[in-house]
């Protein structure tokens, strides 16, 4: 079941290492914005899904976060929130991973799920043959060799 937060409100998001991000909820606005970013836009062909990933994930936080708390410079001394600042912090793995399970991963399994209907009876689809194989199973059968 799908539920819906019609809640507009930013929330704090917990990363570990006592680091906090204060959010914008996962819209689809935010997302078409995160999209349109210059950097996702212009990554080349050749980029790995890990760099899309972390392009992704830069674009999407440099809209969604407002505040934080726990990030400082090199002394220590807290710093602002500045587009530069995200990129950096992202850099960070425990951090991206963070950050990339707890919030960018909501708004791309529900995309997922949206595009993941069954193909139509009729028309051009009916009857096709699945050719793609999900992530998952292509890395078991590497492994397998």
């Amino acid at each position: 079941m799908l539920r819906l937060d019609l809640t507009a409100e930013p929330r704090w998001l917990d990363l570990g290492y006592g680091v906090r991000l204060r959010l914008a909820p996962l819209t689809t606005a935010l997302m078409v914005a995160a999209r349109s970013d210059a950097a996702v836009e212009t990554l080349p062909a050749t980029a790995t899904d890990e760099e899309r990933a972390l392009v992704f994930a830069k674009a999407i936080a440099r809209i969604a976060v407002s505040e934080w708390e726990g990030v400082g410079d090199a002394d220590g001394n807290p710093v602002p929130v500045t587009p530069a600042g995200i990129d950096a912090l992202l850099e960070v793995w425990p951090i991206f991973e963070a950050f990339q399970a707890a919030y960018v991963s909501k708004g791309l399994l529900l995309d997922a799920e949206k595009n993941s209907s069954a193909p139509s009876p009729i028309g051009t689809s009916a009857g096709a043959t699945a050719t793609a194989q999900p992530a998952a199973r292509r890395a078991r059968t590497a492994r397998r060799g």
